[in-house]
């Protein structure tokens, strides 16, 4: 995985054509998360109070558990029990209170009360932008708050703010092709979703629909400038390595 300086483990990004993407961190299983793991957007496991799923073994970030209800003892006796893992741990979210920056912050500023010597994470609330964020204190910042607001102007500006710094951004409730795109876009790190979690037909959704747009991209290219074929690239590693399930031709017709 490389080098884990600074608390936070080296690039976790893949390519899509040359394009940085923004890939999963999943709330499961060590079993599941095996199989999971083989998938392009799938790049580590999601660890919370509420499930608390044993560590897997690969790159992981912890959440408090806030959005359902804090649970002081159960978040502690996690950071515990994964204190063998640290080195890889992209994150731990610092307890927050959903849809309200200002209590966020006073949380915040009693952060050591809770978690000390991870990576942290301030979750980013619904009015986080009238407020000066923590920039030199904070290793992560995770989008949160309510779905107006996560999608909104002001969340996105927060994104370009902690890329321009270099701070990982991880974005909560991401189940949709949508939003993934949205933030992919921005340059955002990481990303999580229950319904990902839980279904495997969303992940599927989203991975179809990055293969379909790829796929008009290259063949519009093609078109204008005289190519045949359907060669296109897939998913794929910043090195330029296959994944599993790409090909050097597509014999699928559309």
């Amino acid at each position: 995985m490389g080098s884990w300086g600074g608390g936070l483990p080296s690039p976790l990004s893949w390519a899509l054509g040359g394009l940085i993407v923004l890939r999963f961190l999943v709330d499961t299983s060590q079993a599941k998360l095996a199989g999971l793991m083989q998938r392009p957007l799938v790049c580590g496991q999601l660890i919370t109070p509420l499930t608390g799923y044993s560590n897997a073994g690969e790159a992981f970030a912890i959440d408090n558990g806030a959005f359902s209800r804090f649970d002081s003892k159960k978040f502690k006796s996690i950071l515990q029990r994964d204190e063998q893992h640290k080195a890889k741990c992209l994150f731990v979210t610092v307890p927050d209170i959903v849809g309200n920056a200002r209590r966020t912050l006073e949380l915040w500023c009693c952060r050591h009360r809770f978690v000390k010597g991870w990576p942290l994470a301030l979750v980013m609330q619904d009015g986080m932008e009238d407020f000066d964020i923590p920039w030199h204190d904070l290793q992560a910042v995770f989008i949160g708050g309510g779905d107006p607001w996560k999608d909104s102007r002001a969340s996105q500006d927060i994104v370009k703010t902690a890329k321009t710094l270099g701070v990982h951004v991880h974005v909560g409730r991401v189940n949709a092709y949508k939003r993934w795109k949205l933030f992919s876009d921005l340059g955002a790190d990481t990303c999580d979703g229950s319904g990902i979690a839980m279904y495997d037909h969303m992940l599927k959704a989203i991975e179809e629909r990055i293969e379909g747009n790829e796929r008009t991209l290259f063949d519009g290219e093609a078109a204008s400038e005289g190519i045949s074929g359907g060669t296109h690239q897939r998913l794929q590693r910043p090195g330029g390595e296959r994944l599993e399930g790409a090909s050097d031709s597509d014999d699928a017709g559309g």
